[in-house]
């Protein structure tokens, strides 16, 4: 018998599921994360209820975006609209401000079309994964998240951390790309009948905090005893992944008009496609597939045009170089375009692109006024 296969058989012989999952609810129980849209652990067994508005929410804002990211976004959003109503009630473009600087934009659309959804059903999410995979932006995951931690539901709760707690936990060989299946029906069996809410969330914390890819605190693991990656010696190796191919790098140019007021001159990309509804200065026609022409030659209408230094951004898929160019014009704005006031920059829709965009030509722009109201310099 292969050592791994070995390993395997004296962790199903060592441990359940139960005993694996109640360990685990004891370690969470003493060292949970606090997060401000999670209820204390137990909290169903007490009679409190989580609110399944931040429970949605905050799985929305989390996909590919790390929890210190999130939680200043969350804290604004529940501020602004407390409520789903209110989220139903609130402008798209002052959903999509509120967003700016999140990242993949499109979570951003469907959230307010989840919300509008909703409202007109009563203002209450489906209780069950069926029912919450009808919702627009709500996938496999979300759906399993907000069934378990907001209904109670004893739904498989697998993000990127629960695939390297249960790889690790099995020693599972195969490529991570092919692996979901057997992770998800792994997961399945742990998932206890009671309190899969916290089970789920105990997970998430698991991998975040002490599984995490590199260097994981293996001896402070509540499940280290039934882990076939550590009886191995090679907890690191786990999940396994394929060689990732290099990202494709894309080139353009942006081009930051500024009024003699500090306004900025902008204009909104289309509501589909990459970075679908925000707000950007002009640049020239690159995309994830084709470069732009990287010269002030390209810029959308003439002006004295000065070169202001080159910024970079990866995208999931590929990578950008834009050459920024900057100038001073006067005169009302072209058509498809609009003047935003120097007090006005910080609160638009502008993604991280076009922030550091900005910042390249005028350093100081896209930053929140000072409480004092002084006007940063111009050049």
């Amino acid at each position: 018998m292969a050592p791994q296969d070995q390993t395997r058989k004296t962790i199903t012989e060592q441990a359940g599921p139960g005993d694996i999952s109640s360990r685990l609810l004891a370690w969470y129980d003493a060292h949970h994360r606090d997060l401000p849209w999670r209820v204390t652990p137990g909290a169903l067994a007490r009679g409190t209820m989580p609110d399944p508005y931040r429970v949605w929410l905050s799985e929305v804002m989390l996909q590919q975006t790390t929890v210190e990211a999130v939680k200043a976004y969350f804290r604004t959003f529940v501020e602004k609209w407390p409520t789903v109503d209110a989220l139903a009630a609130a402008s798209a473009e002052d959903v999509m401000k509120a967003w700016a600087g999140l990242g993949y934009y499109s979570r951003a659309r469907n959230l307010k079309a989840c919300a509008d959804l909703v409202a007109r059903q009563c203002g209450r999410f489906p209780d069950t994964e069926t029912g919450l995979r009808e919702l627009p932006g709500i996938g496999a995951y979300t759906a399993a998240a907000i069934a378990a931690i907001a209904f109670d539901r004893p739904a498989a709760v697998v993000d990127g951390n629960v695939e390297r707690v249960v790889s690790r936990l099995y020693s599972i060989e195969t490529p991570l790309s092919e692996a979901k299946p057997e992770i998800r029906a792994l997961v399945e069996k742990l998932v206890p009948r009671a309190r899969p809410g916290d089970f789920a969330q105990a997970m998430m914390d698991l991998g975040a905090t002490i599984c995490t890819p590199k260097r994981p605190r293996c001896m402070l693991c509540p499940v280290r005893e039934d882990c076939s990656a550590i009886l191995l010696g090679e907890p690191e190796c786990f999940p396994v992944r394929l060689p990732k191919d290099d990202k494709p790098l894309r080139r353009g140019a942006a081009f930051v008009a500024e009024r003699g007021d500090g306004a900025i001159l902008l204009r909104k990309r289309p509501d589909k496609g990459l970075l679908g509804g925000m707000t950007e200065v002009p640049t020239t026609a690159w995309t994830a597939r084709i470069d732009g022409a990287t010269t002030d030659a390209a810029a959308p209408f003439p002006a004295e045009w000065r070169r202001a230094g080159r910024i970079g951004h990866v995208f999931t898929h590929f990578a950008l170089e834009l050459e920024v160019f900057h100038a001073h014009i006067k005169g009302d704005a072209p058509g498809g375009h609009f003047w935003s006031l120097a007090h006005e920059i910080s609160g638009e829709a502008l993604p991280t692109v076009m922030k550091k965009v900005i910042e390249a030509a005028i350093p100081g722009a896209t930053k929140k006024p000072s409480p004092s109201g002084a006007k940063r310099p111009h050049d």
